[in-house]
């Protein structure tokens, strides 16, 4: 009989998860939230993550339940584990990863590098912490917010009043969460995976390029990382997913500081944006990689066949037809070039694919990949 994983939720993650799982031989279903999700290949079930009743019935023949977000409810994760099914990663590890608050408390008990940071109930106490910040900061609800939603810079608690407001509702999780406004030279991110056994792999870190909040390029490795930026953002990574026990894919997005720290921003339990490169610029994808390590099979080799790799997101898409209808041009002048589409109806902002390109010369490969996406903005 071949393993079967379910996953929950139907966006590109799940749809990227297909691939690898036929060519494994696993057997792949997905709770899609909507008809025609991304997923829409691999979607067995529409139907409400947030009902348990809904879940359970979808997870009953599966060996293992994993994710394609962290916004299931706990309520929900717990009753699959009192059924006695699979949930990788854990309840407990989720938690971390769907509340911000929660994830600065355990990295500050654990010793990790994280900005200062304040839990704030009231507007008085975002006035206190920016008083002892030089006036600025930045404000994050502690729950919900992705792509720079639900994340604020501000100089008054007047900005975020209306967060203050809906703090009485239970699914806020009650407060705020206040950060230093770092200095940094870039954003990184470390990629690690973690099978229930113990054994950990990592791929090399990389340099994240972020517009209006959400990323849009990806450079592997981060250029000049070699040696103690390497050695640190790996062993955070590792750190972080021993000491919280994730499993699966873990992406640990850190800030490079211009007073030379390296520290935590955010934690992603599951296959990251950050990480798509791995499909064409890996030994071992991190979506074969998820789905090895939730099986806790024998996990796969990070090395890469090339000296650099970058992915260029795809945001929003071509204002008249779709990615299909801009293909032929896009690999007519970029032969190369490995496109990915997500299957999604253009928007403004939304990803709706990547480019890969692999190469020997960072200049060269950087050129080819944004030339390549080019063909399919609006």
């Amino acid at each position: 009989m071949a393993l079967t994983v379910g996953v929950i939720g139907g966006g590109q993650l799940a749809r990227m998860m297909v691939p690898p799982a036929i060519h494994l031989g696993f057997e792949i279903r997905v709770l899609a939230e909507t008809e025609g999700s991304s997923a829409r290949l691999a979607a067995t079930e529409v139907g409400d993550y947030h009902d348990a009743q809904t879940v359970l019935a979808f997870a009953r023949d599966v060996d293992v339940v994993t994710f394609d977000h962290e916004h299931v409810p706990q309520s929900v994760l717990r009753a699959l584990v009192e059924a006695g099914i699979a949930v990788h990663p854990t309840p407990e590890a989720l938690f971390v990863a769907q509340d911000k608050l929660v994830m600065r408390e355990r990295l500050t008990d654990l010793g990790l590098p994280v900005p200062d940071w304040a839990r704030l109930t009231t507007p008085a106490d975002l006035d206190a912490f920016l008083a002892d910040h030089g006036g600025r900061c930045v404000v994050k609800t502690a729950r919900g917010g992705y792509d720079g939603k639900g994340v604020r810079v501000v100089s008054s608690s007047d900005e975020v009043a209306h967060w203050f407001d809906g703090l009485g509702d239970p699914s806020t999780g009650g407060a705020l969460l206040a950060e230093e406004l770092v200095s940094f030279r870039r954003e990184l991110a470390q990629s690690v995976a973690r099978r229930p056994s113990g054994d950990i792999v990592a791929w090399p870190v990389v340099e994240s390029i972020q517009r209006d909040g959400v990323c849009a390029e990806v450079i592997a490795p981060a250029p000049g990382s070699a040696g103690r930026v390497a050695d640190m953002a790996e062993s955070i990574a590792r750190t972080v997913a021993e000491r919280l026990g994730v499993t699966g894919v873990l992406a640990v997005e850190l800030f490079e500081t211009t007073d030379d720290r390296i520290l935590i921003n955010e934690l992603a339990m599951r296959p990251h944006n950050t990480g798509h490169w791995t499909i064409d610029g890996s030994t071992t994808s991190q979506f074969e990689q998820h789905l090895r390590a939730v099986l806790d099979l024998p996990l796969g080799d990070t090395g890469t066949a090339s000296p650099w790799s970058v992915m260029v997101n795809i945001l929003g898409g071509p204002l008249d037809g779709t990615l299909a209808d801009r293909l032929p041009h896009a690999l007519g002048d970029q032969p190369d070039a490995k496109v990915h589409d997500y299957g999604k109806s253009p928007r403004p902002g939304r990803k709706v694919g990547h480019v890969t390109v692999s190469g020997d010369d960072l200049d060269e490969v950087v050129f080819r990949a944004r030339a390549a996406a080019e063909f399919f903005a609006g």
